[in-house]
């Protein structure tokens, strides 16, 4: 089992606190929330449930690779990964580039986790259509992947066009850093199985994660492709107990919170990692096979 920690469940200006102690603590990762911009007047909500509220537009928003940059400088072995980052709404290049710079520059331990957004505000924002994004980003994913690994690419698609270019340096990580794709929808599950490495399911109860990761590895097994999905989710609970019960489901990451308040989150890494982290990353994963 993976443990990781989630940057959004702190204030910005704890990260790095937070991030330096987790790797000297031994936590595998740490994952930072992302928006482009976030619109005034704008409603939807990541989360089932029509009474949650969108995120204030006040909410500080930092840029992940630049961030995660930092954080890699300041840190020796914690994975950095992003939770999630909206790859449609810039283009190719400027998401390649970032990608490429974070994990030489951290020396491999970016974990890419990237969504195809729930604010529709923010997609209009930019002047991109919300309602096409799904096409838009499955050939963003494309054109990316092939910036991270072959020697020149040129692409003629319904959304992208550019004759032969080069793009240098490469990921450190071959072919690319893991890709985690986020959400819960169709089109997530099947970029999760079929280009992705990893899974971030938002409403999924733990209740149902057996049954998302069986149609997961089915997905995957009709795609020809070898390994498991890793699924990363935030912990119901700190305790052994419960991330035991995300072991048992097959979850492979789970992303824990124990403190109450951000000002004792340093204070609660520290009492984690006394009582809990030993052990919890001992506990052997249930593999979901296709049946």
């Amino acid at each position: 089992m993976k443990i990781g920690i989630a940057l959004g469940t702190v204030r910005t200006e704890l990260w790095e606190s937070v991030t330096v102690e987790a790797d000297r603590l031994g936590f595998e990762s740490v994952w930072m929330p992302e928006h482009l911009v976030l619109p005034l007047d704008a409603s939807g909500s990541p989360y089932a449930g029509s009474d949650h509220p969108p995120i204030p537009a006040e909410t500080p928003v930092f840029d992940a690779f630049a961030t995660l940059s930092y954080l890699a400088g300041r840190t020796e072995r914690i994975r950095l990964g992003t939770q999630v980052y909206n790859i449609g709404l810039r283009h190719p290049f400027v998401v390649a580039r970032g990608v490429a710079t974070l994990d030489c520059l951290s020396q491999g331990r970016f974990e890419f986790g990237i969504g195809a957004s729930w604010l529709a505000a923010e997609w209009e924002a930019v002047g991109l259509p919300f309602d096409r994004r799904a096409g838009l980003i499955d050939e963003s994913i494309s054109v990316c992947q092939r910036l991270w690994s072959e020697p020149e690419i040129e692409h003629h698609g319904e959304h992208f066009d550019f004759a032969p270019v080069r793009f240098d340096p490469k990921p450190r990580q071959r072919p690319w850093p893991p890709l985690h794709i986020g959400g819960d929808g169709r089109a997530a599950l099947r970029r999760a199985a079929t280009v992705g490495d990893g899974w971030i399911p938002m409403n999924h109860t733990l209740e149902q994660i057996p049954e998302a990761a069986r149609h997961l590895a089915r997905l995957r097994a009709e795609a020809g492709r070898q390994g498991m999905v890793e699924i990363t989710l935030g912990a119901p609970t700190s305790d052994l107990e419960g991330i035991r019960r995300c072991a048992a489901a097959g979850v492979g990451r789970v992303l824990v919170r124990p403190w109450a308040r951000s000002r004792h989150a340093v204070e609660g890494l520290h009492r984690f990692a006394d009582e809990v982290l030993e052990e919890a990353t001992l506990l052997p994963v249930r593999e979901a096979g296709p049946g």
